[in-house]
């Protein structure tokens, strides 16, 4: 018999922890090399773990162990060709895995587990993975099958409540309306980075937030104007994102405070502006930057977002594509949010909130008029940037938007 051990890669130079978060193949299955056995993940991304071997894969490691660097996570036997089957060497086998087997030699591992996306869809909606039917491979829970999940709960009617008219009532009992089940799971690997680097920047920075409110009657109307044209040439259509990253990278280039950031009691400028994306996805929130903003056209913006969006919602945004960024756009009016002060992205000064645009009576040239107003919010680091910077970063930016001619012709 001969054993090639399969031990956690080196991932990154900040990464020195993986999560080991599902089995791609099973214990016992043959695997060829380079043929993704299992997913780990990091404080920043779902990765894929190659088989370094062709031969019989026989695990180590269980689903959900934390797994140093270097750390054994599956053996293969090599000997092993495909077709050919041979008793597995003892490995260790989950508690899970064991009743499994008891109650059912039909169930493997997988069987009523949700992937990660599944499972966070059916915590937030309150249902027990016990009472949803896995379609994936081996009886895993997919996001899919959680989808319907929800859908079902949704469309299930309330029981019927029958009321006793001649009843005679002997005594009156108290009891509890409703579920009051509880349950205590494992804070991911990634939300664990998401909640230490807030407190973080809540900590060691001075953080203060100022706020405007712009009118976009005028984007609107360019988008209104010139969709169909842009879509037939760019093949995506324009949407408020590319307009305002456009707009904050070249008032960025223009106060060069607002871009920069502190480091080891220095001051870093950019002459480049790398804007962070916030993007929700089912593990929590993501920020991969768009490299020189200020250097590309609006069509090339709305290609990367999207390009990063459809990644980091599959989990398959890479840790190159997270690093950097030298400022960061959130917008909570996709959710709703009419009004929120962000949080800034360390080791950046400073982060812009969109907002929900709603219809509201403004006065212009002494008349009320109904308008499409979205409120800006701008989180910036006092230790860097003065107040009447942050001030004006944002009247800068607004001024843009509601005259968005000046921002396509650079003036």
């Amino acid at each position: 018999m001969s054993l090639i051990e399969m031990k956690v890669p080196t991932i990154g130079e900040s990464i020195t922890e993986v999560t080991l978060s599902q089995w791609l193949k099973k214990d016992g299955d043959f695997v060829k090399v380079d043929e993704p056995i299992c997913e780990f993940e990091s404080d920043k991304a779902t990765l894929e773990f190659p088989a370094e071997a062709s031969g019989k894969l026989i695990y180590v490691a269980n689903e959900g162990d934390d797994l140093a660097i270097g750390a054994l996570v599956a053996r293969i036997d090599t000997s092993v060709t495909a077709g050919v089957s041979v008793p597995t060497p003892t490995a260790p086998i989950s508690q899970h895995q064991e009743e499994a087997n008891t109650h059912n030699s039909s169930t493997s591992y997988a069987t009523g587990h949700p992937s990660p996306a599944a499972g966070k869809i059916l915590r937030e909606s309150d249902i027990n993975a016990a009472s949803v039917s896995g379609s994936g491979k081996d009886g895993r829970i997919t996001k899919e099958d959680a989808q319907k999940a929800v859908e079902n709960k949704a469309v299930s009617p309330a029981p019927s409540v029958k009321s006793e008219v001649n009843t005679p009532i002997i005594k009156t009992e108290h009891k509890t309306v409703g579920g009051r089940t509880s349950r205590v799971e494992k804070m991911s690997r990634m939300r664990k980075t998401i909640a230490a680097r807030l407190v973080s920047a809540k900590n060691n920075t001075a953080m203060l937030t100022t706020f405007n409110e712009v009118d976009l009657s005028a984007v609107n109307e360019l988008r209104k104007k010139y969709q169909e044209k842009f879509v037939a040439k760019y093949g995506i259509k324009l949407g408020y994102m590319s307009l305002f990253a456009k707009a904050c990278a070249k008032v960025l280039m223009e106060m060069p405070d607002v871009n920069a950031m502190i480091q080891d009691g220095d001051i870093i400028y950019h002459d480049y502006v790398d804007i962070s994306i916030a993007i929700s996805t089912p593990t929590g929130l993501v920020v991969p930057p768009i490299s020189n903003v200020e250097s590309i056209g609006f069509h090339d913006i709305e290609l990367k977002i999207k390009e990063l969006a459809d990644k980091a919602r599959n989990g398959k945004l890479t840790l190159d594509e997270m690093k950097g960024g030298t400022f960061t756009i959130t917008n909570g009016g996709t959710f709703g949010s009419l009004l929120s002060t962000p949080i800034i992205n360390e080791p950046q000064s400073a982060i812009l909130g969109m907002h929900a645009i709603k219809d509201r009576p403004i006065v212009v040239d002494g008349q009320i008029v109904i308008r499409p107003m979205m409120y800006l919010a701008l989180s910036y680091d006092h230790r860097i940037i003065d107040g009447s910077t942050s001030v004006t970063f944002l009247v800068k930016v607004k001024e843009l938007l509601e005259d968005p001619m000046t921002l396509m012709m650079d003036l």
